[in-house]
């Protein structure tokens, strides 16, 4: 069992974590050029956090195994060759029963989803 607390990237890696919720969105594009070597997608700031942190503890801890891509790489091709309908297609819809809430404007909006098409 790895000992986190005492793990030697432990500390760099959740300060650079934590920095990211408080770093104005220019410190954060800089980020994405040095981490990333590419130019940062016109996306919202939530979206550069969350891949920055990915990308921060990918490089601190490791990536995915070989066996996690080459399974991922099967199951998008299994994907690719049913289409948008094919059989993964209707296992990703949530699961009748299941409660979608968001809030917008103030106003809190919910959806239940029902078993029936």
């Amino acid at each position: 069992m790895i000992d986190y607390d005492n793990h030697p990237a432990t500390p760099s890696v959740l300060a650079r974590l934590a920095a990211l919720k408080t770093a104005p969105t220019p410190d954060l594009k800089q980020q994405w050029r040095d981490l990333f070597e590419t130019e940062p997608p016109p996306y919202n700031r939530r979206f550069l956090e969350s891949r920055l942190a990915y990308r921060i503890q990918e490089l601190a801890h490791g990536g995915l195994t070989k066996d996690t891509v080459a399974r991922l790489e099967a199951l998008a091709k299994q994907i690719d060759r049913g289409g948008s309908t094919g059989k993964a297609r209707a296992s990703v819809r949530p699961i009748a029963g299941t409660r979608l809430i968001r809030e917008f404007n103030g106003v809190e909006h919910c959806v239940t989803v029902r078993g029936d098409d």
